[in-house]
């Protein structure tokens, strides 16, 4: 996950809706049933949908009335927390 890709997500969202990230990501995903794919594609297309649900749960947790900062710094915590274990 990259926190820079996940803020210009959360950006995209602001600007339109977040269902917008919901609909590429199911997109994205019905793309991994590709079997002529190659692993590295599917590790970019991995990547990108777990950015997406990264910014996905951020703006949910913004909504909630967390502050921008303290949700993205929440979320990477977890993610670090989740690699650690």
């Amino acid at each position: 996950m990259r926190l820079p890709i996940i803020k210009h997500l959360l950006r995209f969202v602001e600007e339109n809706d977040e269902d917008f990230l919901v609909e590429t990501i199911e997109t994205l995903e019905a793309l991994t049933e590709v079997s002529s794919l190659k692993d590295e594609e599917l590790d970019v297309i991995g990547e990108l949908i777990s950015n997406m649900y990264g910014a996905l749960e951020v703006t949910k947790n913004v909504k909630e009335g967390v502050s921008e900062k303290e949700a993205l710094n929440g979320f990477m915590k977890r993610v670090l927390g989740s690699i650690d274990t």
